[in-house]
Formats: structure tokens, C-alpha cells, sequence
């Protein structure tokens, strides 16, 4: 039997989640809803979003590259574990099919589970072995300073100081495991805007990891000239 994952959004190219350009996996259903998370509309583990894996896996074939990794999000990957299993398991022969001098591609999986509970879990350790980097832990707002307040490079490709970057093979230890000194600005911008076309309409995705107040800001600036947000993720 196909297994099926629950899909929020898949979206190339990714430059704000990870070293590179990646292509973005992020999952649908997550019930820890972290206080001040950004992803709200991520939360409903909607049974309408589900997916075959085989067909994430076409999707990240097709891509004209170039593709330096996958970052998988959410929702919460690990309450999909079968899902996410065979999701990572076709990353991985994927990626072992490219051609020998194509840039080796990491995968790196958000959890807002800590680490020491995911180790814990016969299912988990499977999937991380699979991995390249795991960022575990929830969002904790308070750890998230304010934009005019965040010290570069701090918070790396995490929403808050009490997240781990855990690289877990090598090719994860020599992207991941960030040397002194190392800034965001040297590994790529925190935040990218798509904007898709769909059924209901036109809808803006903001990817990355914005500090505290600043979508507020964003949004108070798109009023102020003329734009005005409608529904929005992360707010109640």
C-alpha cells in the first residue's frame, strides 16, 4: 500500500530553511501548537491534504535544480511517521541516483519535539538515521528576541534559542555544525515571499524564520501603502 502524506505545501526554490537552494517539504497536522507559532493554518490534520509520497517524490525529481537539499517542515513531521519514513527513504535512493559530481544533497527535518525524546522512539531514530540535521524543539516565543534585537547569526535556522541543530552524518556535520563567527547573512537571507495562484485565489506564503514583531511590522508597512493582508497564519 502507498503510504500517504498529509501535505501543506511544497515549494522550490527554498533559500531561507538551510544551506543552499533546497526544495521545501512541509507536512499538514501538527497538535503541539506551540503559543505564537506562525504556522497555524498548519495545525488541522486535514485528511483533504493527503498525498501520496510517490508523488512528492515525482514533484522533487522534476525539479531543474540546482537542489543542495530538502527541508522538511510542518505541522509536525514526526506525528506522520510512516509518511515521513518513506518520504526520507525515496530522498534518499533519490539522491543516490544523481550523478557523481552533482552537489551532495542534504535532508533536514524540523521537529518540535526535543531531541532526547526523539532518540527515545525506535520509529524516530529510523527516520533521523536517514538524515542529514534535525532543528528539534518547539517554538518558544519569549526565546525569540524582537527583530531590532536579534545578534546575527544567533538563531540560525531556528525560531528560538532553545532549538537544537543536531547534524547527524557527516554531510550534515560539515553544513550544520556552524563554526564560530558564522552570520545569517553568510548563510542566506531568513525570509523569502511566494506568491501562488489557486482556486481561491491569490495567496502570499512568507518561508523562513522572522523574528519576533516582525510580521507585525511587514504588515502594518503593506497597510501603510495600500496592501492590506486579509486572513493571516499567525494570528489566532
Amino acid at each position: 500500500m502507498t503510504a500517504e502524506l498529509l501535505l501543506a505545501k511544497a515549494h522550490y526554490p527554498v533559500t531561507a530553511l538551510g544551506p543552499g537552494v533546497r526544495a521545501g517539504i512541509w507536512t499538514q497536522g501538527c497538535t503541539l501548537h506551540c503559543n505564537g507559532c506562525l504556522s497555524r493554518d498548519t495545525w488541522a490534520a486535514d485528511p483533504g491534504k493527503a498525498v501520496p509520497v510517490e508523488a512528492v517524490l515525482g514533484w522533487l525529481e522534476s525539479l531543474p535544480g540546482p537542489v543542495d537539499g530538502v527541508t522538511i517542515s510542518g505541522g509536525e513531521p514526526f506525528q506522520q511517521p510512516e509518511a515521513l519514513h518513506a518520504l526520507v527513504r525515496g530522498i534518499r535512493a533519490w539522491r543516490e541516483s544523481r550523478p557523481d559530481d552533482a552537489v551532495p544533497l542534504d535532508i533536514l527535518v524540523y521537529s518540535g519535539y526535543v531531541y532526547s525524546r526523539l532518540s527515545r522512539s525506535t520509529e524516530a531514530r529510523e527516520i533521523l538515521d536517514m538524515c542529514d540535521a534535525v532543528i528539534a524543539g518547539p517554538y518558544v516565543e519569549r526565546l525569540n528576541p524582537e527583530g531590532r534585537h536579534a545578534r546575527s547569526g544567533s538563531l540560525l535556522w531556528k525560531g528560538s534559542a532553545n532549538q537544537r541543530v543536531v547534524p547527524l552524518s557527516p554531510l550534515g556535520r560539515d553544513r550544520y555544525a556552524t563554526p564560530a563567527g558564522k552570520t545569517e547573512q553568510a548563510a542566506g537571507p531568513r525570509m523569502q515571499v511566494s506568491v501562488d495562484e489557486g482556486p481561491e485565489g491569490r495567496r502570499v506564503y512568507y518561508i523562513g524564520i522572522p523574528r519576533r514583531g516582525d510580521m507585525e511590522h511587514l504588515t502594518t508597512t503593506l497597510e501603510r501603502a495600500g496592501v492590506r493582508a486579509g486572513d493571516v497564519s499567525w494570528r489566532p
